[in-house]
């Protein structure tokens, strides 16, 4: 079997940048064991596996890191969505439902791709001093937990002490065994942004995510509250960097804008 399978990077303009993302197109349905093998083999954080449904624009998305298969991802979903619509010139819009039955609605606006995605709340958590430690955080001005991720947030206070983190990732995974990952935040002194984050994630992917749009189902009602304002940009300040503009458009719904580049194509023989 020849699989088609391209490797975008998400949430950039530029090549080499953002996050890259496996996104094979499927003709024949393929077994979960399968799927875990090819995301191990290619070795990105996520690799999306897209399937055509009975509709024209209706696809059936499932996300797979090298550990485990993720119910939502972000940039995995923009990158697939590139691909269908550099394959499609007149497509304009697109329906994926992933293994949890949601819907996500992707739309085309000019070279950028707009994407729905469900709000999900946070809850105060406690945080380990282990966890802390491991990360090189002194000090964290909230800490917050959301259930459908399993994700915890910590939001401190100097985006510049965020972009410098260097933690200890064997320390960190050690420090903590019910969460799949910890998300660090603060507010921008850029300009052109509101917030700023970066995503660690050693127990359920690799090290660091370099720009993820998974955690904006949280993060963008988070930062609502606190900036109050319901359109705002955000900023992933790991080394490839990345940037998306997120939008709540209901109390259960946002959309997140960005782009993506291919950067390769190719035929996977399994």
């Amino acid at each position: 079997m020849n699989i088609t399978t391209y490797i975008v990077d998400s949430f950039t303009n530029e090549p080499f940048k953002g996050n890259p993302a496996g996104v094979c197109i499927l003709e024949n349905d393929l077994g979960t064991t399968q799927m875990h093998t090819i995301a191990k083999e290619l070795g990105l954080s996520e690799t999306a596996f897209i399937k055509k449904d009975a509709s024209s624009n209706k696809y059936t998305i499932r996300f797979f890191s090298p550990k485990m298969e993720i119910p939502l991802c972000g940039h995995a979903t923009l990158a697939a969505s590139q691909v269908l619509f550099e394959r499609n010139a007149e497509m304009q819009q697109i329906h994926f439902v992933n293994i949890e039955h949601i819907d996500l609605l992707i739309e085309k606006i000019g070279d950028k791709i707009q994407m729905e995605f469900p709000i999900y709340e946070t809850t105060p958590a406690e945080v380990p001093k282990a966890l802390l430690a491991a990360l090189g955080v002194n000090n964290v001005i909230n800490s917050q937990y959301n259930v459908e991720t399993e994700i915890l947030l910590l939001e401190i206070e100097d985006s510049i002490v965020l972009q410098g983190l260097k933690p200890n990732f064997e320390a960190l995974y050690k420090s903590h065994d019910t969460i799949n990952g910890v998300l660090v935040t603060a507010t921008s002194k850029k300009t052109d942004f509101d917030f700023e984050s970066r995503y660690f994630w050693p127990w359920s992917g690799t090290n660091e995510d370099p720009a993820t749009g998974g955690t904006h189902t949280f993060l963008a009602k988070y930062w609502s509250k606190r900036l109050h304002k319901t359109k705002m940009k955000s900023f992933q300040c790991s080394e490839r960097t990345g940037f998306m503009e997120v939008e709540l458009i209901s109390d259960t719904t946002f959309t997140i804008t960005s782009m993506a580049k291919i950067v390769l194509e190719g035929s996977l023989k399994i």
